[in-house]
């Protein structure tokens, strides 16, 4: 008897559905590495701001990593199957990531969100504590969500997020630091880009008063 199995030991189906999972997985992840590193980092080279098209096929490119969890979700979705704690947590995750992200969003302007408003350093407010707190927002969202239909393929969902998001984030910094020079500098040693315990604090006071 072979000690390891072979891919016909499993289901024809649940090869089918794996196959389809990582293969768009994979065309996710290759998608998003040409669109953040190469197309939107020419733009800015070239143009100093994101063109139309360029914000665009970025955002679109959030749109169907918000739309991938239909490949790998149960025909009974949105009916939550975990204990009451787990729950309480994943909710309190989402609800707190999309208030930073409205919150980001209306201090920081539409525009500049997608990287076409103007481009100053916005240093204030909730920018005082994170440098990035869309970014982070919308990973409470992504965790809360995993949480509460929790899987191997929504922890795969999960990590694509994160890669996603530095390769963005890592883009968009060389922008600025082309830009703004020192003074963005001094900004990225004071303020975490993501988030540190009493820079979350902070945030979370100024979004309640």
């Amino acid at each position: 008897v072979r000690a390891h199995l072979s891919l016909r030991a499993f289901p024809a189906g649940l090869m089918s559905d794996l196959s389809i999972f990582w293969l768009s997985y994979f065309l996710l992840l290759a998608f998003g590495l040409v669109v953040l590193r190469i197309i939107v980092r020419r733009d800015y080279l070239r143009r100093g701001r994101l063109s139309k098209p360029v914000s665009l096929l970025q955002s679109a490119l959030f749109f169907i990593y918000g739309g991938f969890p239909v490949i790998y979700l149960n025909d009974d979705w949105p009916v939550v199957h975990v204990p009451t704690a787990v729950n309480f947590i994943g909710l309190s995750f989402i609800i707190l990531g999309l208030s930073f992200l409205f919150f980001g969003m209306i201090k920081l302007g539409i525009l500049r969100s997608i990287g076409r408003g103007e481009e100053h350093l916005e240093l204030a407010g909730i920018y005082c504590g994170i440098r990035n707190p869309q970014a982070l927002a919308c990973g409470l969202y992504v965790v809360g969500f995993a949480m509460l239909w929790p899987s191997w393929q929504a922890l795969a969902w999960a990590i694509l997020y994160f890669v996603l998001i530095h390769v963005m984030i890592i883009t968009e910094e060389e922008h600025l630091l082309r830009i703004h020079g020192d003074e963005y500098a001094k900004n990225c040693r004071e303020v975490p880009r993501y988030f540190r315990l009493h820079s979350l604090v902070l945030c979370l006071t100024v979004i309640t008063t």
